[in-house]
């Protein structure tokens, strides 16, 4: 690891941070939404929060969510850089998938009929999307379940003041990839609007390494649509009413499994969302009211007619489920130094699943409705923010959980913080946070009605640096993690009986270490480093027993990154990421047994150049991505990208 260390800190180059050209000097004061549920500088916080300006997005070139997600200091993204279709299993500090809850504007966003409940970041696209703020640490107190690990809040497209405005993209690249959107928005009176679509359309690569002697394989294609409306009505200055609409279809090839080709197995997903959200300002208050209906039908087919690699002769799986959630809360100043917010939740899921198999021992399946696979809960929580003129701020939280099954539970947040001259940040949180079984482990063949939430601790403390000629910011963060009552798949040798339980205990630690300077006022360098380990306590033959098991997930990852505004018209940009060794298993089809593995570390160097026309609304740019032609794994016995290129047209007006 030490080698590729001194490789990419020879190399200095980076990546889409022209919007940090910008930035760099005003991150101390640039406001936030998520760290407190209202709009805060990040001066008054010490809450860790990382952010993606729609200018980086719009500097993504080819790049999908999970590749831009994937650079950011903490955030590692297995199956990213892997073929289109293939899922992205997002890991936040270490932290298990089902640990970082993803919300968009604000609203959590679940996928009910999974087997974890974690949404699906495939659906979301780019081009539908103005900003993200990655923020780290326990969020339950204010966020509720699956806020362990941390929150990743998907800010939508906004509207200008003109009364139209608009854009495109077109890009096409590698493996026959296509990728368009278009949008348009503005505001006219008291309404304003904002449209978007997109388009991506892949032949993909072949997903799976083969490995089954077959000479006959195939490119896995991946399809996505996507739709986004949102509309706003503001009759006065006190109340602003917010609808809202989004769709996804997503299509395309998989196969059987590690090392396992298959030739006709698919799969569709559609997803929808709509839903309302209400702002009243009363006079030092503002209570924000949301509702959001949320659901998603996801099909797998294999009809074994071009293949047989697995089991089965014919196999389908179809998964439905929907959510309700309702959020009121009110944000109001006690006083020039005190603010409260406090509010209330309602979360109801239900969920559809059926399966049938045909094999050479018959037909198997399983049904399951939404009369029996269905949860109810209720949040009640509160925050109160201490921000003195002196430079210490303090928040203090607490929520309480109400759930039909387990009953009641209760995550609390500590979180102080100094800025000392308006430049050096201290900060510390010590917090706990939970995550609610999904209905799955709840209710189906293997589920257990007593199970309890997945309870964790976090701790952390850091100190961040805002150098006087607002050139140079440094952060440096080290955190603790503990989660107990982590559910298990339980299988009863004795019995031949199959359970989830509540079992095992998750430890994790590291540390982050990003800096950025600003070498010219048009050049901008950026670079981190992460570190982070965890270690897993489970009962194996009526002991305890101990070991690391943060599979697909590195000890050390590095990033370093430079753009620069070369000219009025030309822009470029390169980004350096290392990505250290890590453990895997996979199950071997052949033997029935599973298979430990160590994945080598890899480098990959991308590289971005836009030109622009027509006082910049016309943009020509290019991405190539792993110009190196790296030869690396992300999951074992699946292929991952090698040298890929992409370029298009980026038009606004």
């Amino acid at each position: 690891m030490k080698k590729k260390i001194f490789i990419v800190a020879a190399v200095m180059i980076s990546s889409q941070l022209k919007a940090q050209q910008d930035t760099t000097g005003k991150l101390l004061d640039e406001v936030v939404l998520t760290a407190n549920k209202y709009p805060s500088k990040t001066s008054l916080t010490g809450k860790v929060i990382n952010i993606i300006t729609r200018e980086q997005l719009e500097k993504s070139g080819g790049k999908d969510l999970s590749q831009i997600l994937t650079e950011q200091a903490g955030v590692f993204i297995s199956g990213a850089n892997s073929n289109a279709g293939k899922d992205k299993s997002l890991y936040l500090r270490g932290g298990y998938v089902s640990h970082t809850l993803i919300t968009i504007d604000g609203i959590p966003v679940y996928d009910p009929s999974g087997i974890g409940g974690n949404f699906d970041i495939r659906n979301l696209t780019i081009g539908n999307i103005e900003r993200i703020e990655i923020l780290k640490g326990s969020q339950s107190t204010l966020y509720g379940s699956d806020a362990i690990a941390g929150v990743i809040n998907i800010i939508t497209r906004k509207t200008t003041a003109q009364p139209i405005a608009g854009n495109a993209r077109l890009c096409y690249g590698s493996n026959e990839t296509i990728r368009t959107s278009a949008g348009i928005n503005g505001k006219k009176g008291m309404v304003d609007y904002n449209a978007s679509y997109s388009w991506h359309d892949t032949k993909g690569i072949n997903e799976t390494v083969n490995n089954n002697n077959s000479s006959v394989t195939d490119k896995d294609k991946f399809e996505q649509n996507s739709f986004q409306l949102g509309l706003g009505i503001k009759p006065n200055a006190s109340i602003y009413i917010q609808p809202f609409f989004r769709y996804s279809k997503i299509k395309g090839d998989i196969d059987q499994g590690a090392f396992t080709d298959e030739l006709d197995y698919t799969y569709s997903q559609k997803s929808w969302q709509a839903g309302l959200r209400n702002e009243f300002n009363l006079g030092q208050s503002k209570l924000t009211l949301l509702y959001s209906y949320n659901n998603i039908d996801r099909i797998y087919t294999d009809d074994s007619t071009k293949s047989r690699n697995g089991y089965d002769i014919y196999s389908r799986g179809n998964y439905k489920g929907s959510e309700h959630f309702l959020d009121a809360y009110i944000h109001t100043a006690l006083s020039t130094d005190v603010k409260l917010t406090g509010g209330i939740d309602y979360r109801s899921s239900k969920s559809d699943q059926e399966y049938l198999s045909i094999s050479s021992f018959g037909p198997y399946s399983t049904k399951y409705s939404n009369d029996s696979l269905h949860q109810n809960q209720l949040g009640l929580y509160s925050a109160i923010n201490f921000n003195a003129a002196s430079g210490f701020n303090l928040e203090l939280g607490g929520r309480v959980n109400i759930h039909s099954e387990y009953g009641s539970h209760f995550v609390f947040n500590i979180n102080p913080s100094y800025l000392l001259n308006k430049r050096i940040k201290v900060f510390a949180n010590f917090s706990s946070a939970y995550r609610t079984p999904s209905l799955y482990q709840l209710f189906s063949e293997y589920g257990n009605k007593e199970l309890d939430p997945e309870a964790g601790l976090t701790g952390e403390a850091g100190i961040q640096y805002f150098s006087t000629n607002n050139k140079f910011t440094g952060r440096a963060v080290v955190f603790g993690r503990k989660v107990n009552d982590v559910i298990f798949f339980f299988f009863n040798p004795a019995t031949f009986a199959s359970q989830y339980i509540n079992q095992d205990k998750q430890k994790d630690h590291g540390f982050e270490l990003e800096a950025s300077y600003k070498i010219i006022n048009s050049t901008t360098i950026k670079a981190f480093y992460t570190y982070t380990t965890g270690e897993i306590t489970t009962k194996q033959s009526g002991k305890d027993t101990t070991y690391n098991n943060l599979l697909r997930r590195p000890k050390s990852s590095i990033g370093i990154n430079i753009a620069s505004q070369v000219c009025k018209n030309f822009f470029i940009s390169s980004n350096l990421m290392s990505i250290g060794k890590r453990k895997d298993a996979y199950f071997d089809n052949t033997s029935f047994t599973t298979v430990y593995a160590t994945l080598n570390s890899y480098v990959l160097w991308d590289i971005y150049a836009e030109y622009g026309f027509l006082k910049n609304k016309l943009k020509l740019f290019t991405d190539l991505r792993n110009i190196t032609n790296s030869k690396y794994t992300e999951i074992s016995g699946f292929n991952t990208l090698g040298f890929n290129g992409y370029g298009g047209i980026l038009f606004s007006f």
